[in-house]
């Protein structure tokens, strides 16, 4: 034998061992940088975010309280009017203590004044003064030439006199009056400075650093000492008020030294874990190779006993064939044990149901694993289970499906039947049929009840979770295990009454009456009633098919017999009605008629089958009234021609004349008309006595007047108006050029 169980432990450990440890250290090195720096990116956006944010509240909180007080206070609309401003002099003061207040309350407010366009003078802290003294007159002028500009201006140099050093400030102006006047403009300062010591406030960290930039990228402010910034910029952010970008980053030598010596400890600390790791893997396999070694002896001397020395394999080979020759004997074993204990349950069931003398039955049953330990019963009661549908169920489902449902509702119904508190032994005794033993103690009440109460129950349960319907029918209650055979039989025969039992797919072997027969002559009867009243059409038939369901459920025949006699009715029916038409003839030999049987055979109660058959032949009822009434209409339409033919030259034949004739509606003749013949009785009527007419014309020297009175007119204005109307002459002109009937009207209009 082959002495490589070692080595090869010890190959198949160290390659995956060293992998994984390799890219665990790499990916946490990896891993802690990236959140590292992810992190420092968030935090560096929240922060540059936040300083944007609140120069931007406060840029627009100046500008509002500005824009408040300059509404709120009319001296400054005053102080735009010079006569005012002459008459009282305290309209300049008001604005001056005005402007004063609202520098006080913000420290970024440098300075604020007021231009009147009128007469040139700007009102400033210090008073009124001159335009050719004012050193800020640049700034109106740009202001003036762009008056309807309403942001920021950039950073420019500010001072009221020229002898004054310049301060950097940021300036908005606003007209007067608000909010688009042409009097004045009221001009707002902030101090750089002041914005620049609140960000440095803000931004007060020696690990990041903040650069401020003019729309062509020039440095406005750093939180840095010099220009020259050495870090990495992380966030860009633009603020649109000032037209500023805010760029942000982390300065050289901080966080990212940091985060390398975090990687270096990792990376020390994976090494000394890979060499431990080394060491345990040497000692746990030296360890674990002594029991190895005598269990390869063991096996070893098996091997020697059953002729296999001279084999060469080494240790993992002789392991796995040992073990599957193991477990394959065990498989075999515990199969033929599995195989003969079902057998034996299934035949010790057969032999129970047919009734045959079996001794010791409860000795069997323990050996068998069927009774459990300790179980006393002493009363026994049969329960036959069918599936309803079951070509639904075939259909439906594939071999190994329907075997999987039917091992679940043997499953389902014994553990219902023993939360009840009964034994339940349930077998597969029929393709769609399972068999079940209750069996209970002495002291069990209401048994019948019980068994009941457990039949409905598994029903239901199957039905809501399985989608599956069940019949069962219930044998008597009876003592002893040999008493069983006896309520199988009243089982079974339970279940050849469903249609007539079946009262929520329960049937109890005690429902059935004693005097129950087949009184076949009873039924023939009232079919043949059903019958003559059906061809009839009189309606009494639904009467007599109530009698026969009635009398069916009192009967309580079987299922054959029930389903004989309804076909017997149906076959008298089609023998009466069959032959009348083709599509009557499909209600009893067609396709509809297999259809309709297909139906009927698969209905599970006699309530449904009553549903069935008073639908199905209320329909046939429908279809055969009318097929008869459109016999007699015709017949009617047929004698109504033969009359207008007859007596057309009555002037008084009318609609109205025909209804009185015939007792018809004057409505219902014209339809008549109109759907034997598609014209309506008017031009019926017209064309029989021009066709006469033309003849008279034609082969008689009798006058026009003649021929309107024999032809059913009046006299003969009417008849020559129609004649001519229809045949496209007049009566004499027809008369004159000698035509022919049938020739004139070629040009005619009918």
């Amino acid at each position: 034998m082959k002495k490589s169980w070692y080595r090869r432990m010890l190959l198949s450990y160290f390659p995956i061992f060293l992998f994984t440890i390799t890219m665990l250290t790499f990916l946490s090195f990896l891993m802690v940088n990236e959140i590292s720096h992810n992190e420092t990116v968030k935090a560096d956006r929240i922060s540059t975010g936040y300083i944007m944010d609140t120069l931007s509240r406060s840029l627009r909180g100046i500008e509002t309280d500005v824009l408040e007080e300059v509404e709120k206070n009319e001296q400054y609309r005053n102080f735009l009017n010079v006569d005012r401003t002459t008459e009282n002099h305290e309209v300049m003061f008001e604005v001056v203590d005005s402007m004063r207040g609202l520098i006080a309350n913000d420290s970024l407010i440098d300075s604020m004044y007021v231009y009147r366009i009128e007469d040139k003078q700007v009102l400033t802290l210090s008073g009124l003064v001159p335009w050719n003294n004012f050193a800020d007159r640049d700034f109106l002028e740009h202001a003036i030439a762009n008056a309807s500009y309403q942001g920021w201006s950039t950073i420019r140099p500010y001072h009221e006199l020229s002898m004054e050093s310049g301060k950097k400030v940021i300036s908005m102006y606003k007209r007067e009056p608000l909010p688009f006047g042409t009097e004045g403009l009221v001009v707002i300062n902030v101090n750089m400075y002041a914005v620049e010591r609140m960000i440095q406030s803000m931004k007060n960290d020696s690990v990041t650093f903040l650069h401020i930039r003019d729309k062509v990228g020039q440095l406005l402010f750093s939180t840095m000492n010099t220009d020259e910034v050495d870090g990495k910029v992380l966030n860009k952010v633009e603020m649109n008020m000032l037209g500023w970008t805010f760029e942000s980053g982390i300065a050289a030598g901080q966080l990212f030294l940091w985060v390398s010596v975090i990687s270096y400890v990792w990376v020390v600390i994976g090494v000394l874990t890979v060499l431990f790791a080394i060491v345990y893997i040497l000692y746990i396999t030296r360890k674990n190779y002594k029991p190895i070694r005598v269990m390869m002896n063991r096996i070893e001397s098996i091997q020697l006993r059953n002729g296999g020395l001279g084999m060469k394999m080494d240790e993992l080979t002789l392991i796995d064939r040992t073990l599957e020759n193991l477990i394959q004997q065990t498989e075999d074993y515990e199969k033929e044990q599995h195989d003969h204990l079902l057998a034996g349950r299934k035949q010790l069931f057969y032999d129970l149901v047919q009734g045959e003398e079996s001794a010791n039955v409860e000795e069997r049953l323990l050996k068998l694993k069927v009774l459990p330990a300790g179980m006393k019963l002493e009363q026994f009661a049969f329960i036959m289970v069918e599936i309803g549908h079951y070509g639904n169920f075939r259909s439906g489902f594939s071999a190994r499906d329907q075997h999987t449902l039917k091992f679940a509702l043997s499953n389902v119904l014994q553990e219902l039947a023993r939360d009840e508190g009964m034994f339940a032994w349930a077998e597969w005794i029929g393709e769609s049929r399972m068999g079940i033993i209750i069996g209970m103690g002495t002291d069990s009440k209401a048994a019948k009840d019980r068994i009941r109460q457990f039949a409905e129950k598994g029903g239901e349960w199957v039905s809501a979770n399985l989608r599956m319907s069940l019949s069962f029918g219930i044998g008597p209650v009876l003592e002893g295990w040999a008493k069983i055979g006896i309520s199988y039989k009243s089982a079974v025969n339970a279940m050849l009454h469903k249609l007539s039992l079946s009262k929520e797919a329960v049937i109890m072997s005690d429902d059935l009456p004693g005097n129950a027969g087949k009184k076949s002559y009873k039924y023939i009867q009232l079919a043949a009633d059903l019958v003559r009243e059906f061809r009839l059409s009189t309606g009494l038939w639904r009467e007599h098919l109530e009698q026969i369901f009635e009398s069916l459920e009192a009967d309580c025949l079987k299922d054959e017999d029930i389903q004989m006699l309804l076909q017997t009715m149906m076959d008298m029916l089609g023998s009466e009605l069959g032959n009348i038409s083709e599509e009557l003839q499909d209600y009893f030999k067609g396709e509809k008629a297999g259809q309709w049987k297909q139906t009927v055979d698969d209905t599970m109660s006699l309530t449904e089958l009553r549903s069935l058959f008073l639908a199905y032949l209320t329909e046939l009822y429908h279809h055969y009234v009318a097929f008869c009434e459109t016999k007699n209409h015709h017949a009617m339409i047929t004698e109504m021609k033969a009359y207008i033919e007859e007596n057309f030259a009555n002037p008084d034949l009318s609609l109205k004349h025909l209804s009185d004739r015939f007792h018809i509606s004057a409505k219902y003749a014209s339809y008549l008309f109109k759907e034997e013949f598609n014209m309506k009785f008017v031009d019926f009527i017209v064309q029989l006595r021009m066709e006469h007419a033309e003849g008279l014309l034609a082969e008689t020297e009798d006058s026009v007047q003649s021929i309107a009175l024999q032809v059913g007119y009046a006299n003969s204005i009417t008849f020559g108006r129609v004649f001519k109307r229809v045949i496209g002459v007049t009566p004499g002109d027809y008369r004159r050029l000698k035509l022919k009937p049938g020739k004139a009207n070629q040009t005619g209009t009918f």
